[in-house]
């Protein structure tokens, strides 16, 4: 499903098209389809290119080195980039600090750290869940205790994507400890490489490392780090889960996976004739592209708003709950499409691992078993429907 595309736009398209055809490599985007872990030369290789490109940031205004896309340009090179099978942009700097600093940020910050996001010279991480506080975020407990011209850092973060490449992390840290919860908290900027600064590594079901535990004691913190104004953090953090929601739906790529089923279940057979030819297994298809189509469309009104000005409110909440249940559904029935081939590895007589089914076969239980994540990150479902049930119902 399309917008109704101006000439100009649908040349951008092909712009995006062709570059797409002449810079992502074959290899990449066949193991970012299948699902494998991305090793941070496979990132940084992306990431250069469409910052050579300027495309890496297209939707920041120009003032601060972006394009000033529209959200249908956005919407568009989001679209493509999934149907090729590109990597992910890594949010954290580009997608989420980012929009925070040219909002919030001094001048100063503004100047130093955004055309380092451009560069890579950073890699920054997302210092928000604890163990005690995840979607309850408010109840944070790490603490930043200001001494002179530095803060004192203590306590804990987890599920820290990414967090080992990372040399630079934005932390929601409470300054004080007499106010409310959400009046409490500061937004801190933090140098990984600080004394006091342990990562840990977190092995998933599907065995990748991919998040990290973050340990601070005693980390001394510049003042001058702080961005906006202390124990105003909430506000920032509010603001920039709102913008990681914002296209978390992950339409084009739930397309993409949806194509991937397809190719499986008419590989497939079943009873002497191809799976998807099973009316039971081709009932839930239909009713999972029929769910996606849905979603695209209430996507495409909010591009439509987002093109005429209006900002994103609890609909983005209401995409991300579609968007992760769509996602999941279609994983699940790409692992149940394969059948035993879904077993990640087996042993061999010698007790070497290997896996004996086919390609699209190796890494459906993998993306199955990651991707249970998706329900969760970015704001439970379950919060994101209490905040649609208050901002849209009013209950």
């Amino acid at each position: 499903m399309d917008l109704n595309f101006t000439p100009e736009e649908l040349a951008f398209r092909d712009e995006v098209r062709a570059f797409l055809h002449e810079k992502l490599p074959a290899d990449l985007s066949s193991r970012v389809g299948e699902g494998e872990a991305l090793a941070k030369a496979d990132y940084d290789y992306w990431h250069a290119a469409l910052n050579e490109k300027g495309w890496l940031a297209g939707n920041w205004p120009k003032k601060f080195g972006g394009q000033q896309w529209s959200a249908v340009q956005k919407h568009i090179f989001d679209e493509e980039c999934a149907a090729a099978r590109a990597p992910r942009i890594v949010p954290f700097g580009v997608a989420m600090l980012a929009p925070v600093l040219q909002a919030f940020g001094s001048k100063e910050q503004q100047d130093h750290y955004l055309p380092r996001i451009l560069s890579g010279q950073d890699w920054w991480c997302q210092g928000y869940s604890e163990p005690g506080a995840g979607s309850d975020l408010a109840s944070l407990k790490t603490r930043a205790v200001r001494d002179g011209d530095h803060y004192i850092v203590n306590g804990q973060k987890t599920w820290t994507t990414l967090g080992q490449h990372a040399n630079w992390i934005f932390c929601l840290v409470r300054t004080d400890t007499a106010a409310k919860q959400q009046e409490g908290i500061s937004f801190l900027l933090i140098d990984m490489a600080s004394p006091g600064i342990e990562v840990r590594p977190i092995i998933l079901i599907d065995g990748v490392h991919e998040v990290n535990e973050v340990w601070f004691t005693d980390v001394k913190v510049p003042v001058a780090n702080l961005v906006g104004q202390e124990n105003k953090g909430w506000t920032y953090a509010k603001y920039l889960l709102t913008h990681e929601r914002t296209g978390i739906a992950g339409v084009g790529d739930s397309r993409a996976g949806l194509a991937t089923l397809k190719r499986i279940a008419r590989t497939e057979m079943q009873n002497g004739r191809p799976l998807i030819e099973d009316p039971l297994f081709a009932a839930r298809l239909a009713r999972i592209e029929i769910d996606l189509m849905a979603m695209a469309t209430l996507n495409l009104r909010l591009v439509a708003a987002a093109d005429a000005g209006a900002a994103p409110g609890a609909e983005s909440s209401m995409l991300k709950v579609k968007g992760s249940i769509i996602r999941q559904q279609i994983n699940d029935l790409a692992r149940r499409a394969v059948g035993p081939w879904a077993m990640p590895f087996v042993a061999d007589t010698d007790g070497n691992l290997f896996h004996p089914g086919p390609d699209y076969a190796a890494k459906a239980s993998n993306v199955y078993l990651n991707n249970r994540k998706i329900s969760i990150y970015g704001g439970s479902n379950e919060v994101q429907r209490g905040i649609i049930t208050k901002a849209i119902l009013g209950l």
